[in-house]
């Protein structure tokens, strides 16, 4: 017998097919960038970084496809 078990946890997958059914609106570009102002100015570089990806993929349809 195995040590590890793979325990199935359906609400998992339940909220994978309910985001897959929904599309997510996208956040307006001014929003992202004040975002981003504040995590450069409190010296957060994950946080710029996740901001201009998200602004990469807000302004450019075929980004992140």
């Amino acid at each position: 017998m195995s040590r590890y078990v793979n325990i199935p946890r359906p609400t998992e997958h339940a909220a994978i097919r309910a985001c897959e059914r929904s599309p997510r609106p996208t956040p307006q570009v001014p929003a992202i960038l004040a975002d981003m102002i504040t995590a450069h100015r409190l010296g957060d570089r994950r946080g710029v970084n996740l901001c201009a990806h998200l602004v990469a993929r807000v302004t450019s349809p075929e980004v992140g496809q």
